[in-house]
């Protein structure tokens, strides 16, 4: 048997309201940190997206002459209506908007019981093979519902089939809508423009390296993740991304729940193409895309690169990279004395046109993957870029060494703290169990104080900051390499 669904019997006098579809262009803006986001994330846990777009929203809408109400269905749930612009392109000089109200308060079951508690409905319910209807003046809506009936009897219903409501409620919209009172000098079709900023929407880089170990070159792929929960659905729009750390007053965020979104992937095309906005870079989509409300889509960001030359690096660090001082030298001698390390494996290329790259390139998470033994591609390692400009460098940390260990141990420290100085004399024993040789940057941070200098050292070294140098070193077969070095402080 066929229920009978809830009806709505609506008869309202509206205004005027926006004609045709929209044409829209989105300008997507992130605040996302590099891997902080994924698609799974999003489906399953509540959290306020790291951003916002720019939406434009062109159509033809009807407008009286003189003063008239006029309806603008069709916006985001999720925007913000004190960043609503509007501008009549038909009429700019002789059209304004005199009042707005934006109205959310949307239909829904509880909302409409809410605003018929003391009114007059009527409930079904399937008794066997029938339908039974009950007529009286809702008293409650919390835990089921109540009604006194004409007969002056109460009765609590707990889930009736359908609930039927003569009308619609002052107030109520079946979607988010911007409401206006215009004034135009010429009535008539108008080519309108509106602008506002809504929430719910953000989009990072993700990318995907081949490495070829036969003399290390990469193949790179890059994929923009577009992520829409702002309450409407953008079809056909005009994208643009900006990439950059644009400054924003922000509200505190609140917490929202978000439904599991679908995936879809877009290709086809150029891609995107970059150009300079201010101090950032903007990425415009060279062909309209759909961008359904509670979605993910993802997009190429530029055609793969084949061939990058790359340039793999084992670097040894044992200590933190930050100075332990903090107005004062760090005179605790026996800190640290033997600390086992890690040997990180890196990979360096460079962001060049020759070679396939060449656009400035937003942050995000670069996954590497390598062909095994078998011919199958498995995962090595992944990181996390900035946002780098072109004929930059790019170093990656994919995971660290098996097969080479080492540690760093103090030998020996003195201290005259009348004449203001420490010295301190470090080994770094470095120990290779590949089959072959390997070279390796032994790196330590010199984090006492300030003001240093390497009176002596086992091997050539090079500063490569204030606070670190660096010692590399061959390692033969299976064999093993030690480091040692004083430095002198002074203060």
């Amino acid at each position: 048997m066929r229920l009978v669904p809830p009806a709505l019997l609506i008869s309202l006098a509206l205004p005027a309201t926006a004609q045709d579809m929209p044409d829209f262009a989105l300008t997507i803006y992130s605040s996302a940190r590099p891997g902080q986001l994924d698609s799974q994330r999003l489906a399953n846990h509540g959290a306020e997206l790291p951003g916002y777009a720019v939406v434009r929203d062109q159509r033809r809408m009807r407008l009286e002459r003189g003063r008239s109400e006029v309806r603008f269905p069709h916006v985001a749930a999720r925007m913000d209506p004190s960043t609503v612009t509007f501008e009549s392109l038909t009429d700019p000089d002789g059209t304004r908007v005199l009042e707005q109200n934006y109205q959310f308060d949307l239909v829904g079951r509880q909302r409409l019981l809410e605003r018929y508690i003391g009114e007059t409905l009527s409930i079904e319910r399937v008794q066997g093979d029938a339908v039974e209807r009950t007529t009286g003046e809702l008293l409650s809506a919390e835990g089921g519902l109540t009604l006194r009936l004409p007969s002056g009897e109460l009765a609590t219903f707990s889930d009736p089939s359908a609930i039927r409501f003569p009308a619609l409620p002052g107030g109520l919209m079946t979607r988010p809508t911007l409401l206006w009172r215009v004034e135009a000098a010429r009535g008539g079709d108008h080519e309108v423009r509106v602008s506002y900023q809504a929430r719910g929407l953000t989009w990072w880089a993700d990318y995907n390296g081949v490495l070829d170990a036969e003399g290390c070159s990469l193949d790179l792929g890059a994929w923009v993740t577009l992520v829409n929960q702002s309450g409407a659905s953008f079809p056909s729009t005009r994208l643009k991304l900006v990439a950059g750390d644009v400054q924003r007053v922000e509200p505190p965020p609140a917490p929202v729940m978000y439904a599991r979104a679908a995936m879809a992937a877009d290709g086809g095309g150029r891609g995107f193409e970059e150009s300079s906005l201010f101090e950032y870079h903007l990425y415009t989509l060279d062909r309209r895309t759909d961008l359904p409300d509670r979605s993910t889509k993802q997009l190429e960001l530029f055609p793969a690169a084949s061939k990058v030359p790359c340039t793999r690096q084992l670097v040894f660090t044992a200590i933190p990279a930050r100075p332990l001082y903090a107005g004062v030298p760090a005179l605790e001698g026996g800190f640290m004395g033997t600390t086992e390390g890690t040997v990180a494996a890196w990979l360096e290329f460079r962001n060049e046109e020759r070679h396939g790259l060449g656009m400035p390139l937003p942050a995000g998470r670069l996954r590497v993957s390598q062909q095994g033994a078998d011919g199958s591609l498995e995962f090595i390692g992944e990181d996390v870029i900035d946002h780098t400009p072109r004929n930059e460098t790019l170093r990656v940390r994919l995971g660290s060494a098996f097969d080479v260990v080492g540690e760093r141990r103090q030998v020996a420290w003195q201290v005259d703290r009348k004449a203001r100085w420490a010295e301190e004399t470090v080994a770094i024993e470095l120990r290779n169990r590949k089959r072959e040789p390997v070279e390796v940057v032994a790196r330590d941070y010199l984090y006492r104080w300030s003001s240093w200098e390497i009176t002596s050292a086992s091997h050539e070294h090079r500063k490569r900051d204030a606070l670190t140098v660096d010692f590399p070193v061959r390692i033969p077969a299976d064999g093993t390499v030690q480091v040692e070095y004083t430095v002198r402080y002074a203060w």
